[in-house]
């Protein structure tokens, strides 16, 4: 106690002393708009940044020498699947040791509103997440979800202590789910206008937009008019409406062309999640979508996308499967593929190429799948091999061997696709429409993680964007590239006071050094932290010191502003 006094008496007599609760000092200020740097002292007073220039005759109550290094505002994700490794642990360890200060949710799917059978589902997700259902009830403080709609469940998060900022739009899928249920048929009149009302209870709460992923079930099950009609809500909050294309492959262009239709229907802003183009055969498409992109923008139609900067996607083995046998839900999917008629036409259509529906892992190749998620660790030895590799040991065929590991591990199976090509890559990047994602979860690499690989991207996505793109290989500018992950995004998401360096914005801040900045993460070992960001200050609290996590949880739910043009 008497310790305790003595610390409150030390700092009530420094306090006085002190102009600024924290001063960087003599930095290389990069302010997010992508013009050159200049090197100045920052000053960080309640949240805020509070004064940038020369402070020299100024004190802070601490003091930090950021000479020679980089200070630029905090990394935005525009696509994050943190929303329940967050929950397990909220220190974001993966994306915090790059500089993401923001985790932003929302492809297809939102954690709200929920039904009593989503909350069962969601349940599950929480126990992965988790590692078991004892660690799940303690997290959550009960045996099931606490909360009902989007906006509870960012308020659990804020609540609970979480080191980043989170953000979400709300999921089509999620409101089609609610509304509709799982099974493939359109909504009535009266169900899509229940389905509107939902999104705009959610744009008054704060969401950003209307997220949608239209190669899951349910949300491949939704019309171009369905998905106009939700994003016509999201437009008139100063939303946007993003989406995981209807095909990436063999339909890009034509799926680029719905979106862009969706927007000018909608008046809404559009956005691509994880732009690409799938498999060798359609990586030609990449420079034709791009040119579209930049005519309707010459028009005036916003139209934006972000990327993850590698040649390989990853997601469940569902994703090279027809909606149809999806249809329901995991175990109606799971059902069918122990009916032997189903079975046997699955082994004619999962080799047969298709525009009717998405089959990723024709287009990259069977022997360009690998496996690296199971929840059954008799599976595990399967991790990091391709799938042609484990049909052969196992002696049977592709589609069978691919509804054999679904059944036996009782879930979708992780997968990497490596469906891309470098130079698409880079000529993403020399889009100035471009922003970054991570599109994964955000974890450390320590206890139950390490049972399974992710993609590396789960580690390295923002570091190995300013290291191997921007550094290396030039292809575009150092504040170029800091923009792409700072303004950019927060102007695609209509974000107030963060995404620049200025007086008065919010002080989420990245310190790193451009000439050591790297990610580590491999494919083939893929939980390692990325090194050379030092300092990270989410809402002007210290959560990365000297690169080592300092235990703050200071993040905060980001909201739109909830009000009608």
């Amino acid at each position: 106690m008497l310790t305790l006094l003595l610390f409150i008496c030390t700092l009530t007599q420094v306090t006085p002393l002190a102009d600024h609760e924290v001063i960087l000092r003599g930095g290389t200020i990069y302010d997010g708009r992508g013009g050159a740097p200049f090197i100045a002292d920052l000053a960080i007073d309640n949240k805020r940044i509070a004064d940038i220039g020369d402070l020299h005759d100024r004190k802070g109550l601490t003091e930090i020498d950021v000479t020679g290094l980089a200070v630029s505002p905090g990394f935005i994700n525009m696509l994050s699947w943190a929303t329940e490794s967050l929950i397990a642990d909220g220190r974001s360890l993966s994306n915090i040791t790059q500089g993401v200060t923001l985790e932003v949710f929302g492809e297809g799917v939102s954690n709200g509103p929920l039904t009593g059978e989503m909350k069962e589902d969601l349940w599950e997700w929480v126990v992965v997440a988790s590692g078991s259902n004892e660690a799940a009830t303690q997290l959550l403080g009960g045996s099931e979800i606490p909360w009902n709609t989007l906006d509870e469940y960012l308020s659990f998060l804020e609540d609970k202590g979480i080191s980043p900022n989170v953000a979400s739009l709300i999921g089509a899928s999620t409101v089609r789910q609610y509304v509709i249920g799982k099974e493939d048929r359109p909504p009535t009149p009266a169900e899509l206008t229940h389905m509107q009302n939902l999104v705009q209870e959610a744009m008054e709460d704060g969401a950003l937009g209307v997220g949608s992923a239209l190669i899951y079930v349910p949300g491949a099950f939704a019309s171009t008019e369905e998905l106009t009609a939700l994003a016509s809500i999201a437009g008139k909050y100063n939303g946007v409406f993003t989406s995981h294309l209807r095909s990436e492959g063999a339909s890009l262009l034509e799926s680029v062309g719905e979106l862009i239709q969706i927007a000018q229907d909608a008046d809404v802003r559009g956005h691509v999640y994880h732009l690409k183009a799938s498999g060798h055969r359609n990586w030609s498409k990449m420079e034709s979508v791009i040119d579209r992109i930049n005519e309707v923008r010459s028009e005036g139609l916003e139209i934006t996308a972000d990327i993850y900067p590698y040649i390989a996607a990853a997601t469940g083995l569902d994703a090279a499967m027809p909606p149809e046998v999806r249809e329901g839900g995991m175990m109606a999917w799971h059902a069918r593929l122990q009916d032997p008629d189903i079975r046997a036409r699955m082994e004619i259509e999962l080799m047969t190429p298709s525009t009717d529906w998405e089959n990723m892992m024709l287009e990259a190749g069977p022997e360009n799948v690998m496996l690296v998620g199971f929840n059954n660790e008799s599976l595990r030895p399967y991790m990091g091999m391709r799938l042609t590799e484990v049909a052969e040991r196992r002696g049977t065929s592709i589609p069978s061997t691919m509804m054999d590991l679904i059944l036996e591990d009782t879930s979708r199976v992780e997968a990497v696709y490596f469906s891309m090509n470098e130079d698409n890559v880079r000529l993403k990047i020399e889009q100035p429409w471009v922003a970054v994602d991570s599109d994964a979860v955000s974890i450390a690499p320590e206890g139950d993680h390490l049972n399974s690989m992710v993609h590396p991207r789960t580690y390295g996505a923002f570091a190995r964007f300013l290291s191997k793109y921007v550094r290396d290989e030039q292809v575009i500018p150092l504040p170029e590239g800091i923009r792409r992950m700072t303004s950019l995004p927060a102007s695609i998401l209509a974000i107030e006071d963060r995404g620049i360096l200025e007086s008065g914005f919010f002080a989420d801040l990245v310190i790193f050094d451009p000439m050591t900045i790297q990610d580590h993460a491999t494919f083939e070992t893929p939980h390692q932290l990325s090194t050379g960001v030092s300092h990270v200050f989410v809402n002007g609290v210290m959560v990365l010191q000297e690169g080592q996590h300092t235990g703050a949880l200071p993040g905060q739910v980001v909201r739109g502003l909830g009000i009608r043009q």
